[in-house]
């Protein structure tokens, strides 16, 4: 069986490469002219043992009984059922998939120990060439499921080993690849796309499609990128779902400008932009802070005949309020409600969220009664943003009665929640209540980031009580996060004038042993 990585090993290194948060990565395979394979290995054509004897007998008998659905009489049989008798029962009936199936099923609930990769492979087949493709799936769902390490080989070059006999499609392949994808198998998936290549076989659109969605979930834009060219070279067309996410993909990377010249070519390419091609284009403008350019997107789909929709509404609210300009968000808001557009969680968290961060949280709070008006459902979302605005504006007893809330509508708090009740006690200068807070947000499981900790040393420190400043970097040092350099330098500094220049040696040795000392305070500790 050929090596799969020996014509793929650049595409195939980009998964490899997938814990590591590799950059983008040349994607050529060399050997194959326009990425279509001119030299395909020839398929194995493998002869099987033919039934003699004992054998034969009992495969003519049992396929009459099955023609003639004798299943008590085939019950019978059972018994001396054998993984070569089931193989061959397969081929002989194969051309009727509905009795596959129910022979298949039969020798299932008999001994399911009978059914080898190699029976599987063939109903595999059956189903494929009578385009029963879903049937197919979930027999692939079965096999990979059962996690061995060393199926995924063996399951394509048992496919392939079985495919001249069964007189297969190449939808056979093309039904494991996209299982390997939708299972997110990307690994497997890259491997098997390779071997189709080696073979001669190319995937369907809709497959390429679910392996880049698979892509897309896991943050690995470019590998979409990357496997976007491979399916120009092999001439596989691409739809208008295939674009979406190559255009996605280019956004995501910063390559916003391209990702607009490929929307531009989407009518060229026989594909003409959707709602969906359109909201991607706006998310990539607003996440750049474009709003005006965005804006006239959403004036372009509107001339095109394509309605916005929340999704449109909810990106461009967002994207207004992560500039602060809730004015304008609030406009689209209105919009929303006169097209009567859906309003959704995420639009009113979006909304909340903003206008807590302005400190509004009398408008943040007449949202909220209106999402209950409307039976818009809330999530811990909404709560932490409503807690946020409490906290900026230090009324942390409502924020807390708000937390309380939690429980009633069986919402659980999270790390923005702890977070954001820390930073109100800290602005009020309740070190204590901080990190009491802090201690309920460990008991929960959560986890504090650096900014929490750091506003908790930073508060401790101007209550002048240090010894709870250390206690803080010491819970810093257990995360193996370092200290603030400016920080870290000033407690030292005080702890000093205090006369525990003790403790400014232990701690300075603890953090030293972490190898978590800032470069910042090197320099003030050898001077």
């Amino acid at each position: 069986m050929l090596n799969s990585h020996r014509l793929c090993r650049p595409f195939s290194s980009l998964i490899d490469q997938q814990k590591k948060g590799s950059n983008l990565v040349k994607f050529k395979i060399p050997g194959k002219l326009g990425g279509r394979n001119l030299n395909p290995i020839p398929l194995p054509h493998r002869t099987i043992l033919d039934p003699r004897g004992q054998d034969l007998d009992y495969v003519n008998v049992a396929h009459s009984h099955l023609v003639h659905s004798d299943w008590a009489k085939l019950d019978k049989l059972a018994p001396n059922l054998t993984p070569f008798r089931v193989k061959h029962i397969l081929l002989k009936i194969q051309k009727d998939y509905v009795l596959s199936l129910e022979f298949f099923n039969w020798v299932e609930t008999q001994n399911p120990n009978l059914h080898t990769l190699n029976t599987r492979s063939i109903i595999l087949h059956i189903f494929t060439k009578s385009s029963k493709f879903k049937s197919a799936e979930s027999i692939l769902k079965k096999i990979l499921d059962s996690g061995s390490i060393h199926l995924p080989s063996k399951l394509f070059e048992s496919i392939l080993s079985s495919y001249r006999l069964c007189d297969s499609s190449p939808r056979v392949f093309d039904s494991l690849f996209k299982m390997y994808a939708h299972m997110r198998k990307l690994r497997n998936a890259t491997d098997t796309f390779c071997q189709m290549k080696d073979y001669g076989f190319l995937p369907t659109v809709e497959s390429c499609n679910a392996y880049l969605s698979a892509l897309m979930n896991l943050n690995r834009a470019d590998i979409v990128l990357a496997f976007y060219k491979e399916m120009q070279r092999s001439q596989i067309s691409p739809n208008v779902y295939t674009l979406n996410m190559f255009v996605n993909a280019l956004c995501k990377l910063g390559k916003l400008e391209k990702g607009v010249k490929v929307f531009g070519e989407m009518e060229n390419m026989g594909c003409a932009p959707t709602v969906a091609s359109y909201n991607t284009l706006i998310a990539g403008h607003c996440n750049q802070g474009l709003l005006s350019a965005a804006m006239k997107l959403k004036s372009s789909m509107e001339k095109n005949g394509l309605i916005p929709n929340n999704i449109t509404f909810n990106t461009l609210i967002h994207g207004f309020c992560k500039e602060g300009k809730l004015h304008e968000a609030n406009k689209l808001f209105s919009e929303m409600c006169g097209m009567g557009v859906s309003l959704n969680t995420v639009t009113y968290n979006t909304l909340i969220q903003g206008y807590s961060q302005v400190g509004n949280v009398e408008m943040g709070s007449r949202l909220f009664e209106e999402m209950s008006r409307n039976a818009v459902k809330t999530d811990i979302l909404t709560y932490n943003a409503l807690i946020l605005g409490l906290c900026k504006e230090g009324k942390t007893k409502k924020a807390a009665y708000l937390v309380k809330e939690l429980d009633s509508k069986k919402l659980i708090p999270n790390s923005s929640t702890f977070s954001t009740l820390i930073s109100g006690q800290c602005t009020r200068k309740n070190s204590e209540r901080a990190f009491q807070l802090y201690k309920s947000m460990i008991r929960c499981g959560c986890h504090p980031n650096e900014d929490t900790l750091k506003m908790l040393i930073s508060t401790f420190r101007m209550n002048e009580d240090f010894d709870g400043a250390v206690q803080v970097v010491r819970e810093m040092l257990e995360r193996s996060m370092s200290p603030d350099s400016a920080i870290l330098s000033e407690l030292c500094h005080r702890l000093r004038q205090c006369g525990r220049e003790k403790l400014v040696m232990e701690l300075c040795k603890d953090i030293e042993a972490r190898r978590l000392m800032p470069e910042g305070l090197r320099k003030v500790e050898a001077s």
